[in-house]
């Protein structure tokens, strides 16, 4: 059921060494040296073996894999054996001995094996054959987390129920080629002791250095180990409203939780206003793990609040994935190589090479991925310089493959660029993306057979809640794509024409901002971006990505962070009553889009002062009468204030406020919905007391009303909580590091076989 075959040598003995612990239940004394003594595996101790009695003395285990399918061992292919075995007797080294192997066994040969060890000196000897392993992997949830490449070797349809089968077979069936070829790497482990004490991790790296991989190995494990249901999503939103309070199993994962390719300021606004109903899910006993590029998450937290969700402070959770050991490297380069695509002359010419490729300090798993591809190593020459060009230089060389694309090739991925990496199947396409693809040369039958024919390397036919759709293989592939596009302006224009406002929105800036991986819209083409979000404001907007924010918010929102000084001055003025509007933002200031647009205004001299003293004011008098404090907590809004006027609004809040903050407290309590916790109600009111706290907490008059409506608070949030309920929350077993196999022989030895 599983193809043992798959897994090399190596990993074949990490695998029986986990057997061995796991089932067996001993703990090997060391792995040896694959040519010293023949030993694989020792230990000295009691054992009782099934059906037998109990056992003492000196143990030693031998790992015989093999690459043939189907093929059954005979006495004679342990012949080299026999002669070692011999030699550890007489220097009373074993006692018993025990072989594992991936190939078969008959009872036939069994007992012939068993002869021979029994004549050369073996009180006991147990072979362990393919069919038995087979079995253990099949019987031991635990063992498959250890082992998780097996999941990618193996019939998923034997080892689930039919309701997790379906759901995983939806979710990570397009991972399965990856998960065949998993390394389990330290990372993984921390991630796994993250979710066991949090319940929650944030994997951290840049791109194609294994995040996703990971997340979906723990997605596996949670399947498999508690049948938890996985929700794999793409909004803060949609977290909370898939949770179900009494399915305490749960598993959220979030890939690009704070921007696919550049950092979203407003998706991190968004994770922050959920935080509380996320604490409140963990605390329920579900599961949460988000990734995110390093980069992006570097910019990120400066603005999460990480005092409503105290677990991002946990250095536990935050794990970096891409920090990978030389052996944890080796063995990544090892299973793609000897599980892909390139033919066996390849992988004989490349053999050499393969220790100075893992030991490159830009190898990252899709490095891995890549060299053992065919379609990315045409024009590749196999020599040590060209080889460490392809790894130190994998940015630059996926441009030029792309570049060197047919037209309908290019076009396809277009296609999939415009739709934001999602190209639902059977393809239909807008007037607009009909004229793309005519002026790139191409048409509908042209990408469709192009799609087909790069299907497996440069993009992916897959299915998601129902819906097959195209996406790249991998994001770096998007990521090389818009750095093409930056650099043609005539393509940049061509790309204008199709792209969705949301995709426009997300993916480009009107001049240079500083983005990564960002479109960069010349000046030249303004008016064609003014031209396109005056179309999409004048009629119905519906996109379920920014579900509950309005088309106005989302403009506002790209003119604060995506857009040039040149670009807002014409913009202003061809829109002037959008000065008007930032000068009265809403409530919540922390979310409302008009604040982050009123301070790039200001930053940029295209406020007029009418304007931001209207602002000012407008701010000024949340904060006085205890709706919003934001004004005086956050720095930005701040530089809009005038010394004299922060000072003011400093001396105003001080004298006016405490005396309301008794109605501002109940008006809170009256306003709480059922499905709020009283927590997440009262959370404004929190933030308003401690940044009371923070100004005014050495004024002991103050300080008296603080703390009096701080235990109001407390007792109203007490009795308003419903008593915890028993769950049972499911845990991961900690996952110990496993001892390298310490040998001489390379690992890359039967990488041509």
């Amino acid at each position: 059921m599983f193809e043992l075959t798959k897994l090399g040598w190596s990993s074949f003995q990490q695998l029986c060494l986990s057997i061995t612990r796991e089932i067996l239940g001993q703990t090997v004394e060391s792995f040896l040296d694959t040519y010293d003594g023949g030993r694989d595996g020792a230990f000295i101790g009691n054992w009782k073996a099934i059906g037998q009695e109990g056992l003492s003395g000196k143990f030693v285990i031998q790992c015989k894999f093999t690459s043939r399918e189907n093929h059954n061992i005979i006495a004679s292919d342990l012949e080299d054996e026999i002669s070692k075995v011999k030699r550890l007797v007489s220097t009373n080294n074993c006692d018993s001995y025990i072989l594992m192997t991936n190939a078969g066994v008959t009872g036939k040969q069994a007992e012939e094996i068993n002869k021979q060890f029994q004549d050369a000196g073996v009180k006991y000897f147990q072979i362990f054959g393919k069919t038995w392993i087979n079995q253990q992997i099949l019987e031991n949830k635990r063992l498959r987390m250890l082992v998780p490449r097996v999941y990618g070797i193996g019939d998923l349809s034997q080892i689930l129920d039919e309701r997790a089968y379906a759901q995983t077979r939806a979710i990570l069936e397009t991972l399965r080629e990856d998960l065949s070829k998993v390394v389990v790497t330290e990372a993984y482990r921390k991630a796994i002791a993250a979710l066991n004490d949090y319940g929650f991790v944030l994997l951290l790296g840049e791109p194609a250095v294994g995040k996703t991989t990971i997340a979906s190995m723990l997605a596996m494990a949670a399947i498999d180990n508690w049948n938890s249901s996985i929700l794999k999503l793409d909004s803060p939103e949609k977290t909370v409203e898939h949770w179900n309070p009494n399915e305490p199993t749960q598993f959220f994962w979030i890939d690009d939780a704070f921007g696919v390719s550049q950092y979203e300021e407003d998706l991190v606004r968004r994770w922050n206003h959920i935080f509380p109903q996320l604490s409140s899910m963990l605390n329920g006993g579900s599961k949460v793990v988000l990734t995110s590029r390093d980069y992006i998450y570097k910019r990120a937290v400066k603005v999460l609040k990480t005092s409503v969700f105290p677990r991002l402070l946990e250095s536990q959770v935050i794990i970096d994935v891409q920090d990978l050991t030389i052996e944890e490297r080796r063995q990544i380069l090892y299973n793609h190589m000897k599980l892909g695509r390139q033919p066996g002359s390849f992988r004989t010419a490349v053999k050499p090479h393969l220790e100075s490729i893992a030991s490159h300090k830009r190898f990252i798993p899709e490095s891995a991925r890549r060299l053992s591809n065919p379609f990315f190593t045409k024009n590749l020459p196999i020599s040590n310089y060209y080889l460490a060009e392809f790894i130190e230089k994998r940015e630059d060389f996926l441009k030029e493959v792309l570049k060197n694309l047919d037209t309908d090739s290019k076009a396809a991925l277009g296609l999939i660029f415009i739709r934001k990496n999602h190209l639902q199947s059977p393809i239909s396409l807008e007037v607009t993306e009909i004229d793309v693809l005519s002026r790139l040369g191409s048409n509908l039958a042209g990408c469709i057979t192009a799609l087909e024919a790069l299907n497996g390397s440069l993009v992916y036919y897959s299915t998601g809640e129902g819906q097959p759709f195209w996406t790249y293989k991998h994001p770096t592939i998007g990521d090389a794509y818009s750095a093409i596009l930056s650099e043609s302006p005539e393509q940049i224009g061509i790309y204008l024409l199709g792209v969705d406002i949301s995709d426009l929105f997300g993916q480009c800036t009107c001049g240079n901002m500083d983005l990564e991986n960002a479109i960069i819209i010349p000046e030249s083409l303004f008016p064609e971006v003014m031209k396109k979000i005056e179309i999409a404001k004048s009629g119905p907007y519906i996109n379920n990505a920014y579900q509950g924010w309005t088309l106005d918010s989302m403009v506002q929102r790209f003119l604060s962070y995506r857009c040039s000084r040149e670009f807002l001055s014409r913009y202003i003025d061809a829109n002037p009553d959008l000065l008007e509007t930032v000068s009265q933002p809403g409530l919540y200031l922390s979310a409302v889009s008009e604040v982050g647009l009123a301070v790039r205004l200001y930053e940029v001299g295209l406020l007029p002062e009418k304007n931001r003293k209207a602002f000012v004011n407008c701010v000024s008098n949340y904060a006085i009468d205890g709706q919003d404090l934001f004004a005086m907590d956050n720095e930005k809004i701040k530089t809009l204030f005038t010394k004299s006027e922060f000072t003011k609004l400093i001396d105003r809040v001080r004298e006016e406020l405490p005396s309301k903050l008794e109605n501002v407290r109940t008006d809170f309590e009256y306003n709480h919905r059922e499905e709020d916790s009283a927590e997440d109600t009262m959370r404004p009111f929190i933030d308003t007391l401690e940044v009371l706290k923070r100004y005014y907490g050495e004024n002991f008059e103050i300080d008296e009303i603080l703390d009096e409506q701080t235990r109001l608070m407390n007792d109203w949030i007490s009795e308003n909580t419903p008593p915890e309920q028993d769950i049972n929350k499911t845990e991961f077993r900690s996952l110990e590091s496993m001892e390298t196999v310490k040998t001489l022989r390379s690992i890359f030895d039967d990488v041509d076989e």
